[in-house]
């Protein structure tokens, strides 16, 4: 079953993490079982390897040899995250990863994030799968995005979800680590299968390339990882929120306009050329230069 978000959405290698990358802070170990008590999981996890920076959590069904791959990668990946996406004002670094793993059982995966006492207030992946002992990078990837984009802004939530579904950002983030964590091979092949004639979507209108026509784009002329970084501060700086929560999501013309800012150029005729752009998009993308004056490019 596909999680949405902390609810539901589907589903350092020995590598050189970017100097900006920072550890998760010394904390206590995490403890050794964790019992299950979210949707239908009811399982009693075990620990089977933990750091300052990710506490890996198997089932009794997980070969416990899988953390041979599990904990280097997500070590890199969740140092990368942090010292990318992080910063003290957005829980990035507040915690641990919290990594689970099934065998057999809790197809696909969902993340949960610090603000959330459904999985204790901690920032979690929880997937499941087959032969883990076999490395699966991507699904592993994953379930993580989706909790910088919860948290990486500041506040709890993400206004762009209900536009780029559980996948279209993914890609973006997905494509990025593999980059910046120097795994050569499987940039190329995840790159070569996102940029197919084959891979489209029927959203926001039929046959729409997410990557190849958007993020992409905006990945390889804009800053590659800091573009998203900049997006989810303004998010964080002027979309509505009380305090903690975004109190709304974003509208078509509002993510064209914020993304725009975080490029720092007029992205309408992207968006026009990626995803076409009706009389109603028009009428938002004016209301939110108006309504966000604070948001500039040229």
């Amino acid at each position: 079953m596909r999680r949405v978000l902390s609810l539901v959405c589907a589903l350092a290698l020995a590598t050189t993490v970017p100097a900006t990358a920072t550890a998760g802070p010394a904390a206590a170990d995490p403890a050794a079982t964790w019992q299950e008590h979210w949707f239908e999981h009811d399982q009693l996890l075990k620990r089977v390897a933990f750091n300052d920076t990710v506490a890996l959590y198997f089932d009794d069904d997980v070969d416990p040899s899988a953390q041979n791959w599990l904990m280097p990668y997500l070590t890199g990946l969740w140092k990368y995250a942090q010292g990318t996406y992080g910063n003290s004002g957005n829980r990035m670094t507040a915690d641990r990863l919290y990594s689970i793993h099934h065998e057999g059982k809790y197809s696909g995966g969902h993340p949960s994030t610090v603000y959330d006492a459904s999985h204790d207030h901690r920032n979690v992946s929880d997937v499941g799968g087959s032969n883990w002992t076999s490395p699966q990078y991507e699904v592993a990837t994953h379930e993580t995005g989706h909790i910088v984009e919860s948290i990486a802004s500041g506040k709890h939530g993400s206004p762009a979800f209900g536009l780029w579904g559980d996948s279209k950002w993914m890609e973006f983030y997905i494509y990025d680590a593999y980059t910046a964590l120097g795994l050569t091979a499987q940039a190329r092949d995840f790159y070569d299968r996102m940029m197919a004639d084959s891979h489209v979507d029927g959203f926001p209108r039929a046959n729409t390339h997410w990557f190849r026509d958007w993020f992409y784009p905006l990945w390889r002329d804009h800053g590659h990882a800091q573009v998203m970084v900049r997006f989810f501060g303004l998010l964080g700086r002027y979309f509505p929120n009380n305090g903690t929560d975004f109190t709304r999501d974003l509208n078509w013309g509002e993510f064209v306009h914020f993304m725009s800012g975080a490029a720092g150029v007029d992205l309408k005729p992207l968006a026009t050329a990626a995803f076409g752009w009706p009389a109603d998009r028009e009428a938002q993308f004016t209301r939110a230069r108006a309504d966000f004056p604070g948001i500039t490019y040229r």
